[in-house]
């Protein structure tokens, strides 16, 4: 049995996807740094000890998933890039 998404994968189509993956990886790496920024001069001015914990709980989510995002994306665009040279390598070696 012949192996099919792998015959539909071709070098145009890798990286024009790990193009549009890169360019959301580094879309979302600038969204990190400005929610750093943001959290970093933004002091919490509370007293209550229960409104400080539950702002560095959030803080902490946000700061994790938008990390999260930029990490997927990122490696997604690594291994479109790494499967269009291994495509592109495949098919020089039938020819």
């Amino acid at each position: 049995m012949k192996d099919t998404s792998l015959e539909k994968a071709t070098p145009l189509n890798c990286f024009f996807a790990a193009s549009i993956s890169g360019g959301i990886a580094f879309c979302l790496y600038l969204l990190f740094n400005s929610v750093v920024q943001t959290y970093a001069t933004k002091a919490v001015t509370s007293t209550n000890p229960v409104v400080i914990n539950l702002t560095a709980a959030v803080r902490t989510m946000v700061m994790g998933i938008v990390a999260l995002g930029t990490g997927v994306f990122g490696v997604v665009a690594v291994g479109l890039f790494l499967l269009g040279i291994q495509v592109t390598v495949k098919s020089l070696r039938k020819t």
